[in-house]
């Protein structure tokens, strides 16, 4: 991981902060993608100051297409190139079905399907030239087995699986990975803005989906982890 650039979008939330600091350990070089410019700005102060890494906050809404277009351009100004994509950023909505809200659906559509779209479509085509490259689509179990008061959040997730198993075997050509993740409930601050009743303390870590993607990342060059599956043993889909 030495030197190889890496976009980490949601580099702020849950799974992103305990991600961060384990690139950063590698000697990663970090392009740190959210909303919040003051968060990423000390984030991006503290991982140099702690880790004697480059390291640069590039605020961005990923639903819009034009913000991720000039992430990607900053990126690339700076550093020259992108090596690896992890998008962690994503949203919930949990209501029956009949009482979900247009503006529910357009939320969940808008972050986890079109916010991922656009950045993985955006640093694919970034890769392409150089004919290397690993994309990282952290999905969440939901995107594989549906739930009661899930719809609109399945919808989107679901769509995300879909995209980007197309995408993989359109970008394999160009020696570009993609590895999807479906993790079980993980403890992070998703739930804090979800109104449905949840035993967060028998939810895995946000170092265990952290230890995963490192996994992935660092796996011998001729092989693609394709799907990484993890659940809390309190709670399996199968």
């Amino acid at each position: 991981m030495q030197n190889k650039v890496v976009v980490v979008v949601g580099a702020t939330g849950g799974i992103g902060s305990a991600l961060v600091p384990k690139l950063a350990e590698s000697g990663a070089r970090l392009v740190l993608v959210a909303r919040d410019r003051d968060k990423l700005t000390e984030l991006a102060h503290s991982l140099e100051d702690d880790y004697d890494i480059e390291a640069i906050a590039v605020p961005t809404d990923i639903t819009q297409y034009a913000q991720v277009e000039a992430m990607v351009k900053e990126a690339i100004g700076k550093f020259g190139q992108i090596d690896i994509l992890v998008n962690t950023a994503g949203a919930g909505v949990m209501k029956q079905f009949n009482r979900i809200e247009p503006e529910d659906l357009e939320r969940m559509l808008d972050l986890n399907l079109k916010g991922n779209f656009y950045t993985s479509q955006l640093v694919a085509n970034a890769m392409k030239d150089r004919k290397v490259g690993h994309i990282c689509n952290v999905i969440g179990i939901l995107g594989q087995h549906p739930m009661a008061m899930a719809s609109a959040y399945c919808a989107s997730k679901f769509g995300a699986v879909g995209f980007s198993k197309c995408m993989a075997d359109e970008v394999r050509r160009f020696g570009i990975k993609v590895t999807l993740f479906y993790f079980g409930g993980i403890d992070s601050p998703f739930w804090d803005q979800v109104s449905l009743k949840v035993d967060r303390s028998k939810m895995l870590t946000t170092a265990s989906a952290a230890n995963a993607i490192m996994f992935a990342l660092t796996a011998d060059p001729q092989a693609v982890p394709m799907e990484i599956n993890i659940q809390p043993e309190s709670h399996l889909f199968i």
